[in-house]
């Protein structure tokens, strides 16, 4: 009898030509010091507070904490059964506050991550494809990623077609856009505030949201400024009109207006928009591909939400392998209690 009126029963052990050997019990997994009921209740308990506070509640180490919930990433890996998985979605993300990354490949109709591997290199995603049959590889049907190249790399070398099934999110392509109308509006600023005053101070909010998401009072106020001839109004019309190029169903009339906008981006004597319109040239095709498969990364976005949540409230993923882990059990969908009876 142990305190408080706990019972403590440890395994039987048995000498053996090989060494000590205990026995399998029944009420936990080897090489634990905790029931498997407990261990349901801390996975129970984690999905909804910190480590710290969980372990603080239980009476348990932050080291004891992090085995259990090692023990429950394998159990749910192990448990984890090969099948095609039609379209995925590949990111990255930020570990800690150096230039580290992990990157995820998420199951997009499911909303679980994958694999989730080291760096954001050419081979961090090799191991994860070469590991998947020839009809898992045949069976995805589309990819939803960011424009970064090394990523593609690895696609093109592991997944049939995959040039057909590449589609660079809209997201992310809006998100280098939008940098490029920004350092107009600073260069445009810089010369007019020099000459005496600008019309740009403090408006930088105002070029680069969405109108969809203004407020009737806010674009009206804005109406001025968009209509001006200033060179910044020219590079935020430019930034609108490629929007719209995700909202064509027909590929041959998308490729007609990217060629007119390129062209129109080209002749705009503003060297960030005709910088961004070469780099957008080059993989058009993925750009394309959306008006078939019609997929984002919304879904990985999503999951990549929770990843700075993680962090923060972890205080002592300290080292990638830890980090990685907890990505697995928030975000991995994974089957992580001991069955138990």
């Amino acid at each position: 009898m142990g305190r408080g009126g706990a019972v403590r029963a440890g395994p039987a052990r048995a000498l053996c030509p090989h060494g000590v050997r205990t026995t399998r019990v029944p009420w936990g997994e080897p090489g634990s010091r905790f029931t498997l009921l407990f261990e349901r209740l801390e996975i129970a308990w984690l999905r909804e507070a910190t480590p710290t506070a969980v372990a603080r509640r239980l009476g348990l180490t932050w080291d004891e904490t992090r085995r259990i919930m090692a023990r429950a990433v394998r159990r749910g890996l192990a448990r984890r059964q090969p099948a095609v998985v039609p379209p995925l979605g590949i990111d990255e993300t930020r570990f800690l506050k150096r230039h580290q990354y992990v990157s995820v490949v998420v199951d997009l109709d499911a909303a679980r991550i994958l694999p989730v591997a080291d760096d954001r290199h050419a081979v961090s995603l090799a191991p994860f494809f070469e590991g998947l049959s020839e009809a898992q590889r045949t069976g995805i049907t589309a990819l939803a990623m960011d424009m970064w190249e090394p990523y593609r790399k690895t696609l093109r070398v592991h997944v049939p077609e995959a040039d057909r099934k590449i589609v660079f999110d809209a997201f992310h392509v809006m998100q280098h856009v939008l940098p490029t109308v920004d350092t107009v509006r600073k260069q445009e600023h810089r010369a007019l505030a020099a000459a005496g005053t600008s019309p740009l101070t403090r408006t930088e909010d105002a070029w680069l949201n969405n109108p969809t998401t203004c407020s009737a009072k806010a674009w009206r106020e804005f109406a001025a400024l968009r209509d001006s001839p200033l060179q910044t109004a020219r590079a935020w019309a430019m930034k609108e009109r490629l929007r719209h190029l995700w909202d064509y169903t027909d590929v041959g009339a998308a490729r007609t207006c990217s060629r007119r906008w390129y062209g129109w981006a080209m002749r705009s004597r503003l060297e960030p928009m005709k910088k961004f319109a070469r780099m957008r040239q080059r993989p058009l095709e993925h750009i394309l591909t959306y008006l078939k498969h019609r997929i984002t990364n919304a879904v990985t976005e999503g999951l990549n939400a929770k990843i700075p949540w993680i962090k923060y409230s972890a205080r002592g993923y300290r080292d990638r392998e830890t980090f990685k882990m907890a990505i697995y059990f928030h975000c991995g969908g994974l089957d992580l209690e001991p069955h138990v009876g």
